[in-house]
């Protein structure tokens, strides 16, 4: 049995197989199994043999990742002005080649030197406020968001594209619209957010098209409205290459944990898609009768926090009563269907709802239903159910945002004194008039 190499070793391999003789030259990682080799590929795939299938392993080197800086890079003046602001998530990822993990840790300036083609897009500046997986993100950071690209347009960015991480790039997105938009107005510029499903040093990898797309868009995109554009989200519009899709920031949502098109509409049309080719990339776009003026943004109150819960068998009113107790600003419950929740009693048998009834009557903090469906309004007014929910002070009729935006805009409008009566109401595209059965 020949020798285990150690993690981190570039290696040529040959090895003995059903197929006869076979060689590969790559990475070592941590074994996937007890005396088990395994590499990862130049193509980003990784293979694993039986230590005693293997005939030779020669050792070629230490894996030594491209550092290379992107120095002072020489760049047409004439072009847009587009700012990047990074936030990290696997758009600015790598494999550790120690453990065979995806980590956040690439530079601006490693971003920008990854897809030198932007350099042909855009006059770029790079502004880096973390390394950060998206899920570790919170409202304080928005507001950072929100300061960056203030900043980028007073310094004369036409654009500016935050890459961001997939899990919550939507939520991002969306506090972004409420704090350029909420009020009426617009940003001076577009704000577009991206990422990417798989990590850039993979061959399937959707961060170069995205990020060409995102740059594209910010220097190119038709003038900002105000509506369903204050922010928006560039990412894959199918499974193949080739073609990415601009979404409102207040109407997408991520539906799929792996697959390149995540990010679906929710009772809503996209605002356009961009295409790239051998020729180069080109854009198609819906148009807006808008007309809103340039305003100052608004900013989150980072001392808010809403509850969040999830309508079903097991919501008890001592949930919502500890949140309550604990200082929660409001509550938010995921309600079922039409936008219902376990509050009535018809068999006797189920005094938790009655609980419920009353302690929802009696709570002291909003408390709003989101859709547990995500497509689809929440409509009190169909059941009887619906019309009970709102005599004991339920908010949320009307509504047909996604969750996460509606979690949003009540941040938002609880940090801007709001009466939270708007939350039916369309501030910046995120209430859809129209819906499709």
């Amino acid at each position: 049995m020949v020798e285990m190499p150690p993690v981190g070793k570039r290696v040529r391999m040959v090895a003995e197989g059903p197929a006869g003789s076979t060689s590969h030259e790559g990475v070592v990682l941590p074994g996937a199994a007890q005396d088990h080799i395994t590499i990862k590929l130049v193509n980003g795939y990784n293979v694993s043999y039986p230590l005693n299938t293997v005939t030779s392993i020669d050792e070629i080197g230490d894996r030594t990742p491209n550092t290379s800086s992107t120095g002072k890079v020489e760049q047409n003046q004439h072009l847009p002005k587009v700012t990047i602001i990074h936030t990290g998530g696997t758009i600015a990822s790598k494999v550790d080649y120690a453990t065979g993990a995806v980590i956040a840790r690439f530079e601006p300036e490693e971003l920008l030197s990854s897809v030198p083609e932007i350099l042909e897009i855009a006059n770029l500046d790079a502004v880096k406020l973390g390394n950060m997986w998206s899920d570790d993100i919170r409202p304080i950071h928005w507001n950072k968001m929100i300061d960056a690209c203030q900043e980028a347009f007073d310094s004369g960015s036409v654009g500016v594209v935050i890459t961001h991480g997939t899990d919550t790039l939507h939520i991002s997105a969306a506090a972004l619209s409420f704090a350029f938009a909420g009020n009426g107005g617009k940003p001076a510029g577009r704000i577009v957010f991206t990422g990417s499903q798989r990590s850039s040093d993979r061959a399937s990898s959707d961060a170069t098209e995205n990020l060409l797309s995102a740059v594209y868009w910010a220097a190119n995109g038709p003038e900002v409205t105000g509506d369903r554009d204050a922010a928006v989200t560039v990412m894959h519009a199918g499974s193949g290459d080739g073609v990415c899709a601009v979404s409102p920031g207040v109407g997408v949502r991520k539906m799929h944990s792996t697959k390149r098109d995540a990010f679906q509409m929710v009772n809503g049309e996209r605002i356009g898609e961009i295409t790239i080719s051998r020729n180069g990339l080109s854009h198609t776009t819906t148009s807006s009768t808008q007309n809103r003026s340039v305003e100052t943004p608004t900013k989150y109150d980072t001392s808010i926090r809403i509850a969040q819960f999830l309508a079903g068998p097991h919501l008890h009113s001592d949930l919502l009563e500890a949140a309550e107790s604990a200082g929660y600003s409001a509550l938010m419950i995921h309600g079922t269907g039409l936008g219902h929740l376990p509050i009535e009693n018809p068999n006797g048998d189920a005094p938790e709802n009655d609980k419920l009834a009353e302690y929802i009557q009696s709570c002291s903090i909003p408390v709003i239903v989101a859709n547990q469906c995500i497509n689809g309004p929440i409509d009190l007014n169909v059941y009887s159910k619906g019309r009970n929910q709102q005599e004991i002070g339920i908010l949320g009729h009307g509504t047909t945002s996604s969750p996460e935006a509606l979690l949003a805009k009540v941040h938002w409008a609880l940090s801007n004194g709001k009466d939270l009566k708007i939350l039916s109401e369309n501030l910046c595209g995120e209430n859809q008039s129209s819906l499709r059965n």
